[in-house]
């Protein structure tokens, strides 16, 4: 039977994007700029962040001067409320696109939400940018930036997950507590065979065995509590048994009427799911007390409704309609 319910979950994790960033016109920048003069690139999105990145031809950040570099810096340009931590790695490429890592720098992680100026960045020495073969080449030169942002934490709510539980084994183990016969507390002789059972488990399944072990026939049969049966024979007492401890009765051949009989006499609890193949039975074995007892159950609105949705009903109108004619004639005249 699957069952399922729903989930949640607290996130925190990380997103990294890459922007690739084309200089042209490098030694025309180097002349008209003057220091702390930049260019913004383009604004993309890493995260849900939008950035930005800033080159600096002649780097003069918080007032410090760098000359013989050139630099370049990632923004955040966005007023998202809450705080922005990325770090950025910053790559110089040849122009067949291959990383050339004497030119590769990064930055830690920062809090790029703080009014930094102008960017927080990197430089490079222009001797070893202009000295790298395939770097800048017709006064043209590319830069990646990778950039990873710490997502904030938050809650998603998850649809519902479902998982299967397995089929109830819970009439196997009365069963297996028949055969082992421990903790047995009675014993039946039947035609000299001696059979063990549990007192508790009889008494819960048919109101004879109730009155006999617990109530005013208790004394009737003693202490020892070995209680002899006669006119039935081991074999179908043993079937009896079986359908007391699981509610089903084993493979069996002509011994199904002797059961059905001492069922009726014991007034065993048949439960609704079993109720038409019951009646069933004992209309083919000339059970009558068994059937007028169906009868009688069924003539109850609650007890027809839950039968009548069982498969044994099916099979009844479907293979027994004589049966099912003298069960409606019943029915109609209660």
């Amino acid at each position: 039977m699957p069952t399922s319910d729903s989930a949640s979950a607290i996130i925190g994790g990380s997103v990294t994007g890459s922007h690739l960033l084309h200089i042209e016109g490098y030694s025309r920048a180097k002349k008209l700029l003057l220091p702390d003069e930049t260019a913004d690139s383009e604004s993309f999105n890493v995260g849900g962040r939008t950035c930005r990145l800033r080159y600096l031809p002649s780097p003069c950040p918080l007032g410090v001067r760098y000359p013989g570099h050139i630099g370049v810096g990632l923004l955040l340009v966005d007023t998202i409320p809450y705080p922005a931590c990325a770090r950025a790695r910053f790559v110089l490429l040849d122009q067949a696109g291959n990383e050339v890592p004497a030119c590769t720098q990064s930055v830690g992680w920062r809090d790029y939400s703080l009014p930094v100026a102008p960017a927080v960045g990197v430089v490079f020495e222009k001797a070893a940018v202009e000295a790298s073969p395939n770097l800048v080449v017709n006064d043209c030169f590319k830069l990646r930036c990778d950039v990873t942002v710490v997502n904030p934490f938050r809650w998603e709510k998850w649809g519902s997950w479902t998982f299967m539980v397995p089929p109830s084994n819970l009439h196997h183990h009365p069963g297996d507590l028949l055969v082992a016969k421990e903790g047995a507390d009675v014993t039946f002789q039947i035609a000299g065979e001696t059979f063990g059972a549990h007192k508790c488990i009889l008494a819960a399944r048919s109101p004879v065995f109730k009155a006999q072990l617990f109530g005013a026939m208790r004394e009737s049969i003693g202490t020892g509590v070995c209680i002899q049966i006669d006119d039935i024979v081991p074999r179908a007492f043993n079937a009896l048994l079986h359908f007391i401890y699981t509610d089903a009765l084993p493979e069996m051949t002509g011994q199904e009427e002797e059961v059905l009989m001492i069922s009726s006499w014991l007034n065993i609890c048949w439960k609704r799911q079993t109720v038409a193949n019951t009646l069933v039975l004992a209309d083919q074995h000339c059970c009558d007390r068994l059937k007028v007892a169906c009868i009688q159950f069924l003539k109850s609105t609650e007890s027809l409704e839950a039968v009548m949705a069982t498969s044994g009903f099916e099979h009844l109108i479907q293979s027994f309609p004589a049966l099912l004619r003298e069960l409606i004639s019943e029915l109609a005249a209660r």
